[in-house]
């Protein structure tokens, strides 16, 4: 299994809805089959997630930020694993606003 611990991972992708960028980046700790991570980085001023990792370490995770006009904004995300050649992760994610519009999206996050 996949151990996330003290990987740094930035984002790709993101559908135009999203507020991370390439600017955001993300710590993420492990400790069991919990995981955190604080990030900040381009619209983002401070976010926080929590997630569980399952078996075959796909995430299911909650997440909550401030973004740079000081609104909370709060989601869920589902993120899917992939290993590159190089041996790194990319995440695959899917996303939903439970705040604001409530929009869905899709986003691509690369370990560092």
């Amino acid at each position: 299994m996949i151990n996330y611990n003290g990987k740094i991972f930035r984002p790709t992708l993101n559908s135009e809805n999203g507020e991370t960028s390439s600017e955001t980046v993300f710590t993420y700790k492990q400790i069991g089959n919990i995981l955190t991570s604080e990030y900040s980085g381009g619209k983002i001023k401070k976010g926080h997630l929590i997630g569980i990792v399952d078996e075959n370490a796909n995430i299911d995770m909650r997440y909550h930020q401030v973004n740079n006009k000081n609104e909370i904004m709060t989601g869920i995300c589902k993120s899917r694993p992939e290993i590159l050649e190089n041996g790194k992760i990319r995440l695959h994610e899917s996303w939903e606003w439970t705040s604001g519009d409530k929009s869905k999206g899709q986003s691509i996050i690369e370990e560092q």
